[in-house]
């Protein structure tokens, strides 16, 4: 097989259907950067977790005459809630806060952004409370299990239900970029089998000759796969050098501020680097198939 031959099929092929070759690549690339995109989250989502079951905490809020009367912790029922709560597996603090304490948490890290807010606060809107870190976050129901009934207990409040939450919007956003994704690649798969019927209708009678002295029948036909292939890899390009353009001119600037406050994992160059060979792997595989299938089901000569 002369590879100057399919080469010089190739580039004929893409300029005698210039229009239809432009719409692919530019569906292709579409396609590949929601794709990517739907990757990138995922990415993010997992990163973004992982921030905060690392600083997870359960927190476990006592009665109003427990709040009241023992703000010490020194009785003997907040005392043995506190000793039992650092006996138990998977717990690795265990930090006491009374009405005072938690006013003080509220007003210098909870409310520090809004004085407004921060000026209605006083001892009375918030009961003494234990937080407390677990090596596991999956243990939630374990600490509410055990002491959720115990006397002096008002209440546990488990973050992990906040954090799901917001993994539940990143969840929607991935599925939604996956969903545009599917629609499409359809439009790209059918772009490439008309691409190739058209190719090899409008070449019919040379390769009906090829055919006659002796060529095979995958002689004939790889110029039309490879065509699809380059169209396929300058759309897979476009889509990885849109990612980075995106990510750099645009997400990061948006993201700025929720990046500073450490609530989104920030998405890096090299987390684009690390999804572009899937893409590239994506589009040529995706026209390859096509185009074989194609060839296979409608061009007999």
């Amino acid at each position: 097989m002369r590879a100057s031959f399919i080469v010089s099929e190739v580039i004929t092929g893409l300029r005698r259907n210039v229009t239809m070759t432009i719409a692919m690549i530019l569906t292709t690339a579409i396609s590949l950067a929601l794709f990517g995109s739907g990757l990138l989250v995922v990415q993010m989502a997992g990163k973004t977790q992982q921030i905060f079951l690392d600083r997870l905490e359960v927190q476990i809020f006592l009665t109003d005459d427990i709040s009241t009367s023992d703000p010490g912790c020194e009785g003997e029922i907040c005392s043995s809630l506190r000793r039992d709560l650092e006996q138990t597996p998977s717990v690795v603090s265990v930090d006491y806060l009374n009405r005072d304490d938690a006013v003080k948490d509220a007003t210098e890290r909870v409310f520090k952004d809004q004085p407004e807010l921060a000026a209605l606060v006083s001892a009375d809107s918030f009961p003494a409370s234990f937080k407390i870190k677990l090596s596991d976050p999956e243990r939630f129901g374990v600490i509410n299990d055990q002491f959720g009934s115990r006397p002096g207990v008002e209440s546990v409040l488990n973050q992990r239900e906040l954090v799901e939450r917001l993994f539940s919007v990143l969840s929607g956003v991935r599925n939604g970029a996956f969903a545009i994704a599917l629609v499409q690649a359809v439009a790209a798969i059918l772009l490439i089998a008309n691409m190739v019927q058209i190719a090899a209708y409008t070449r019919r009678t040379e390769v009906g000759v090829m055919r006659l002295v002796g060529a095979t029948r995958w002689y004939t036909q790889l110029p039309f796969l490879l065509e699809a292939v380059a169209a396929a890899l300058v759309g897979a390009g476009l889509a990885i050098a849109g990612l980075f353009a995106a990510k750099n001119v645009f997400i990061d600037d948006v993201l700025s501020d929720v990046y500073s406050a450490n609530i989104l994992a920030r998405i890096s160059n090299s987390d684009v680097l690390f999804v572009s060979p899937i893409l590239l792997l994506a589009g040529v595989g995706m026209a390859a198939v096509t185009a074989y299938v194609t060839l296979r089901l409608y061009v007999r000569e």
